[in-house]
């Protein structure tokens, strides 16, 4: 059974987070850094890792590990920060979102790919679009515009980004 919405072919950066797969859709992101110095800023959820500067402008980073309530992990060499590009509500945002390690840019048929796993009334799935399957493991594929609600939004970003709402100019290739 393929997923509503996914009809063809497409690319997916793959990364790890506590161990296990997760992917999202390469039209995404923007780009790849390594993780660096992150300045924190009071009073923020507990998966706001804090923001950085990037070419300029003020980016917000979040502990994507954090964010689903897992095991905090500690940074190393291979940890990557993924610049996205989100909407939330009819605005686009632009965040990063700290992962273990990026693993490699892939593509998945549309048939290796199935609907999130219905598990029950009580806990929200919307925010994975589909599992891939790839030789014998799977990978979480993630919808990342609705990974982030509103209210986060507007807790994340404040006043910081009232008079520049796409502040990151676009990059031109991602580096994995």
């Amino acid at each position: 059974m393929a997923v509503a919405g996914i009809t063809e072919t497409t690319q997916y950066l793959t990364f790890i987070l506590n161990d296990e797969t997760f992917a999202i859709d390469i039209s995404k992101v923007r780009e790849v850094l390594e993780y660096s110095t992150v300045t924190k800023v009071p009073q923020m959820p507990s998966y706001m890792d804090g923001v950085i500067n990037i070419r300029g402008s003020v980016v917000p980073v979040v502990d994507l590990s954090m964010k689903f309530g897992m095991r905090e992990f500690e940074k190393t060499v291979n940890t990557c920060v993924i610049i996205v590009e989100v909407m939330v509500g009819r605005k686009q945002t632009v965040l990063g979102a700290v992962v273990d390690s990026v693993q490699e840019v892939m593509e998945l048929d549309a048939d290796k790919i199935e609907p999130p796993p219905s598990i029950g009334t009580s806990l929200d799935t919307t925010f994975i679009k589909g599992m891939g399957k790839r030789d014998d493991r799977f990978i979480i594929i993630l919808n990342i515009d609705s990974i982030f609600s509103s209210s986060d939004m507007s807790s994340m970003r404040g006043d910081m980004f009232e008079d520049d709402p796409d502040p990151v100019e676009p990059a031109t290739a991602v580096a994995v």
